[in-house]
């Protein structure tokens, strides 16, 4: 499974971005994808996350300003992230794994936020 991040960006506090992950590869061994973000310094940590059913989980320091949502068609996973803040600021990587597995075998590249104040 190959995983490929875009739409990072610099933006100041209060505006929004959204990023994409186009998945591509053996999807049928995936049951789950999600975002996590790792800020310099700190603990790589999940952002939000989807379920192959479509369940959908979330930090709670974005919960009702991140929106997860996905293109099953096109094999992407989208982060509509609302509001931003400087404590958002990260690299943001998309992440998927199989079912009763954990994560970290599936990983994208990053792609960098900052959220200027």
């Amino acid at each position: 499974v190959q995983l490929v991040e875009s739409g990072g960006a610099l933006v100041q506090a209060g505006g929004s971005l959204r990023l994409s992950c186009a998945a591509s590869g053996s999807m049928f061994s995936i049951s789950a994808m999600g975002w996590f973000r790792q800020a310099p310094g700190k603990e790589r940590e999940l952002v939000a996350a989807i379920s192959d059913v479509g369940s959908t989980s979330y930090a709670d320091s974005v919960k009702g300003r991140f929106t997860l949502s996905r293109d099953n068609a096109k094999n992407t996973l989208y982060l509509q992230m609302n509001s931003l803040k400087p404590d958002d600021t990260a690299m943001y990587y998309c992440a998927a794994r199989g079912p009763n597995a954990g994560w970290g075998r599936y990983w994208g590249q990053g792609t960098q936020v900052t959220v200027s104040s």
